[in-house]
């Protein structure tokens, strides 16, 4: 449950930031006619509806399991963090592209630049606190793990989706900066559309890194490598285990599936067997709270 508010807490601090920032932007760029800025606030407006859908994600994976669906819905959040990561590409990146390839052609000089300028300074400051926050809570998260390897093993899409969003508003600000700036001292707005371009590169580029992470997720991705290390140690330690044949992992959301075929030391009875596997499975689930469901297949053969 406590990661479960971490994941709010990081949506929030990002949808608050983003909201306050687009309304900035939207109105800085009408008044400066900035090519940047207006990608830039359609970027912030596009989080915040980004946030929305995961939020909405988050609260659709908690629903009881269903005969329809007797493994839950922990896997419907990762269904929307890959929306949300398309809808990055498309309606931040792709657009981004296009309207500073469309400014190239423009010769029409930036007005009122230093309050584009003093608008992004400002929401420099808001997205690096929203980016704090969220920072904030995942090392809650990942405790003591390399941060890079809790990014490449965490099964917290939205805790990843809005690093990625956070970090890529933190730099198209800072290229949106650095073109305005340079089409000042200028005079040339060529700067201006080149930092568009720059700014759709980038969350195309981080975008695309995202949908790789969820898409691992989405299609069945088994727990890290030392998590079924413990589970394989449990198993191979009890003595009722003669030899392990097979053990699968799947992540749904928060909980693991984990089946295990194996083949048992002699048992009295059907009872004993049953006993057997039982204490096995407590094992298993005392030292990996995230295991939810666990189907043990005795077996004589592989």
């Amino acid at each position: 449950m406590s990661h479960e508010g971490s994941s709010i807490k990081s949506i929030i601090y990002a949808f608050l930031a983003n909201l306050g920032i687009a309304i900035i932007k939207t109105i800085a760029a009408i008044i400066t006619g900035s090519g940047s800025m207006l990608a830039e606030s359609i970027h912030s407006f596009a989080d915040c509806g980004n946030q929305g859908l995961l939020f909405l994600g988050l609260k659709r994976s908690k629903k009881e399991p269903t005969p329809e669906y007797p493994m839950g819905y922990g896997k419907e959040i990762y269904f929307w963090s890959f929306i949300v990561a398309i809808m990055l590409f498309s309606m931040g990146g792709i657009f981004s592209i296009y309207e500073g390839i469309h400014k190239l052609s423009s010769t029409e000089s930036l007005t009122n630049p230093y309050m584009a300028i003093i608008v992004l300074a400002v929401s420099i400051v808001l997205e690096a606190a929203s980016l704090m926050g969220c920072l904030k809570e995942v090392n809650k998260i990942r405790g003591n793990q390399k941060f890079l390897y809790w990014l490449r093993n965490s099964n917290k899409s939205e805790l990843i989706v809005v690093l990625g969003e956070d970090i890529a508003a933190l730099l198209g600000l800072a290229f949106a900066l650095v073109a305005i700036t340079l089409s000042v001292i200028t005079g040339n707005p060529i700067y201006d559309a080149i930092g568009s371009i720059g700014i759709g590169v980038l969350l195309t580029v981080i975008s695309y890194f995202i949908g790789i992470k969820v898409k691992g997720l989405l299609i069945g991705k088994s727990i890290p490598a030392d998590e079924r290390k413990i589970i394989m140690k449990t198993l191979t330690s009890n003595s009722k285990i003669e030899k392990v044949y097979n053990m699968i992992t799947v992540q749904f959301g928060d909980n693991t599936m984990v089946a295990v075929k194996a083949k048992l030391t002699d048992s009295k009875s059907i009872d004993e067997i049953s006993e057997n596997i039982n204490i096995c499975e407590q094992e298993i689930k005392n030292k990996l709270p995230s295991v939810k469901w666990i189907f043990f297949e005795p077996d004589n053969k592989e």
